[in-house]
């Protein structure tokens, strides 16, 4: 058995084991982390003086070591240029490696802090803008820092393919039918209201909806409950205005062009937004947590699950 720390090690020797073994094989120089550390410095600093101010050592020190470095391998890793120290190719793959190691140090190190018990590694989570700006952001900065060592890559999407296509663990989803081949937990309803920003009501009469100017998501959210709703309420209305998110719709509304069906967590809170009608009857969805079966194996998606599952779950 592992003893704390150790396990993280392992996992940053075997990061750079793969890369490495490709050059020691041509080059029969072995990198070590000192090596790995040097090069990310330069590349972080892009000269020779902030490298030394990274690496705290002298500028003759950083200089020597990447002359020394470059003649064991054969092969040059920065370019001098006007701009400073550019990195070659080869460099930037190898910088890209000694993060790797890096956060893996940084992961051993809290986990002999906290007697190996560390959440650590890597989870993808996709969602589109409006959760991310509206619900996501504020539930993160309440439970990360717990979590020091899990990294986060977001990125915002509207369909259930990352998940599918494995290019992301967990997803946050505006629906009331996730596909059945995904795991995951309903947090809670959400509804939709017509608004208008606080200029445009200055502007406008209030009696009649369908000679308002509207704003709607484009053709790319074709089943949005927002556009199946106003087709089916308001047919002749032709949207002065086409978004390809929630998020733009909510800003073009907060500015004054127009007004806009918005689902509840952009409202709330949100100045400079008034509903002007009652809740979207027959047209609400719900938010849900989800993730791929196989997932429920890693202690960090599932740490992330349970964390979202609870400070996200709505009444």
């Amino acid at each position: 058995m592992l003893i704390p720390g150790r396990q993280y090690k392992l996992a940053f020797v075997q990061s750079i084991l793969a890369f490495t073994q490709v050059i020691n094989a041509a080059t029969h120089y072995r990198l070590d982390y000192p090596d790995l550390s040097l090069i990310l410095a330069l590349v972080r600093g892009g000269s020779l003086a902030r490298a030394a101010r990274l690496l705290h050592v002298d500028v003759s020190t950083v200089f020597r070591s990447v002359r020394r470095l470059e003649a064991a391998l054969g092969q040059p890793l920065f370019e001098k240029s006007r701009a400073g120290y550019l990195p070659t190719s080869l460099a930037q793959a190898l910088a890209e490696q000694a993060e790797r190691a890096e956060q893996a140090l940084e992961a051993a190190r809290v986990g002999v802090e906290q007697g190996g018990q560390v959440v650590s590694g890597t989870v993808r989570l996709t969602c589109t803008d409006a959760v991310l700006q509206a619900l996501l952001l504020p539930a993160l900065a309440r439970f990360m820092p717990a979590y020091p060592a899990l990294t986060l890559e977001l990125s915002t999407s509207n369909d259930f393919a990352n998940l599918s296509r494995r290019d992301a663990d967990i997803a946050l989803r505006l629906t009331l039918a996730p596909p059945e081949h995904l795991v995951g937990r309903n947090l809670g309803h959400v509804v939709y209201r017509v608004c208008a920003g606080d200029a445009y009501l200055r502007s406008t009469s209030l009696r009649d909806l369908a000679s308002m100017t509207w704003i709607a998501p484009d053709d790319f959210l074709p089943d949005h409950p927002t556009v199946a709703w106003r087709r089916q309420h308001l047919p002749g209305v032709v949207p002065a205005y086409r978004c390809n998110s929630m998020l733009s719709v909510t800003e073009l509304v907060r500015a004054g062009l127009g007004v806009a069906a918005l689902p509840d967590f952009l409202i709330d809170g949100n100045h400079g937004l008034t509903p002007i009608g009652e809740p979207l009857a027959g047209h609400d969805t719900a938010l849900w947590l989800l993730t791929r079966p196989d997932c429920r194996a890693l202690r960090s998606v599932v740490t992330l699950f349970d964390e979202l599952g609870r400070t996200l779950r709505r009444s």
